[in-house]
């Protein structure tokens, strides 16, 4: 019997990092692949529930060091549909949340190709209420605004100067190498007292965080020895870490 090869291609969200925080629907479509393009930020452990016979294809870009360009991607993605019939693109967090997922979506539908998009648990509200931290609470935040802390050219993105005037809660994701320059910016407007919360490898095993003020919060992320990628979140709602009283008291102590 000749199987005719129907090629598909399904975005699927992985989550913030822990292999449990994917959706059953997401789980599904994995269970089907027949070739799996993932990226840097998916727990490989994922890769485990595609089928034995599926290749599984490393396409994440990190810190600026891509294996394939987006356009190479894109292609791969056509290619192996053509070939392997089901495609799943696996990506983390969520596809459409400065994932590029939409761009792919886009490119694979022009050539007629059946398209289908799973969301994924994004780490912008996720790895905050892990820790115990809402993005909104009533009397305190209104609203959420989540930035690229970082632009395609390099620079600080101008919309974080905007989230530095509002009081909504600001969570910065692709901004730890800029950490420093956006406590400053905070602090020219006058807001240095704002409370910060910062996670690194948040739903892992060796997740860590560092908690403070805007006017300290990069030295303390620099003695964690925290590095990239992380996820920044700024608001009074940090102030509701089960661990900023303590802070607090610390502080106070550290002026006595």
């Amino acid at each position: 019997m000749v199987h005719t090869i129907k090629p598909k291609v399904t975005l699927v969200g992985a989550g913030p990092g822990d292999a449990e925080l994917i959706t059953l629907r997401g789980l599904r479509a994995l269970r089907s692949a027949g070739v799996v393009l993932y990226d840097a930020l998916i727990n490989e452990a994922l890769l485990e529930e595609a089928p034995a016979t599926a290749p599984r294809l490393f396409v994440g870009k990190r810190a600026g060091k891509h294996r394939y360009r987006q356009e190479q991607i894109n292609q791969l993605l056509v290619q192996s549909a053509l070939l392997h019939g089901h495609v799943v693109r696996l990506k983390g967090g969520d596809p459409f949340v400065f994932g590029r997922g939409h761009e792919e979506l886009t490119y694979v539908k022009k050539f007629g190709i059946e398209a289908a998009v799973v969301p994924g648990i994004s780490s912008c509200i996720a790895l905050p209420e892990l820790q115990g931290v809402p993005v909104t609470r009533r009397g305190q935040s209104e609203s959420f605004w989540v930035l690229t802390g970082t632009t395609r050219r390099g620079t600080l993105s101008e919309d974080v100067a905007l989230a530095a005037h509002s009081t909504a809660t600001a969570i910065i994701l692709m901004g730890m190498r800029k950490l420093r320059e956006i406590a400053a910016l905070w602090s020219s407007y006058g807001r240095g007292n704002t409370p910060v919360l910062v996670i690194q490898n948040g739903s892992l095993p060796d997740e860590r965080r560092a908690l403070g003020r805007i006017d300290n919060i990069a030295d303390r992320v620099e003695a964690a020895g925290m590095g990239a990628p992380g996820i920044i979140i700024i608001g009074e709602v940090a102030a509701l870490h089960p661990a900023f009283e303590q802070l607090t008291t610390f502080e106070k102590q550290e002026h006595l």
